[in-house]
């Protein structure tokens, strides 16, 4: 049983499968499902992110914490949160070619790397943090290359 739709209806119709269809093939392409892992190799989905990946395999901290360990909340809610913010904002830089060169943290995934750092290591910063955390130094301040490795 078909339905019949009318002038309107079926340029809705259209113009809602069309959406759909393009929507699907670029999570497709892009390897969408590969983000809602924690796989260090789903961030170079992107070949922007290939050097940050290729110095955290040669860091400090490769056997020990992968990219959402540092870069994103722990908590569920938070997390997948921070994860739809970032994957709309790359993929409208990616797409509109608008990031700068070499890519940079921004302010808020800095305090959520900032959080990490400082809870990841509490036996050792608890004394450091008597203060707000927000108010002390960031960590990268000092340890640049611990995430990362040397600068090149």
């Amino acid at each position: 049983m078909w339905v019949r739709l009318g002038g309107v209806g079926l340029w809705a119709a259209m113009f809602t499968g069309s959406l759909l269809g393009v929507g699907a093939f670029t999570f497709d392409y892009g390897e969408g499902t590969s983000y809602f892992s924690t796989d260090p190799r789903a961030c170079v989905n992107c070949h922007i992110m290939q050097p940050q990946y290729d110095s955290w395999t040669h860091s400090s901290h490769h056997a020990v914490a992968g990219c959402v360990d540092c870069h994103l909340p722990h908590e569920f809610i938070p997390k997948y949160i921070a994860k739809a913010d970032n994957g709309f904002r790359h993929s409208w830089a990616f797409t509109f070619q608008d990031f700068h060169e070499p890519i940079q943290i921004n302010r808020r995934n800095s305090r959520i790397l900032q959080h990490n750092c400082v809870n990841c290591h509490e036996t050792v910063t608890h004394e450091m943090f008597v203060v707000d955390p927000d108010e002390a130094m960031s960590c990268v301040h000092c340890h640049a290359g611990v995430g990362h490795g040397a600068a090149r």
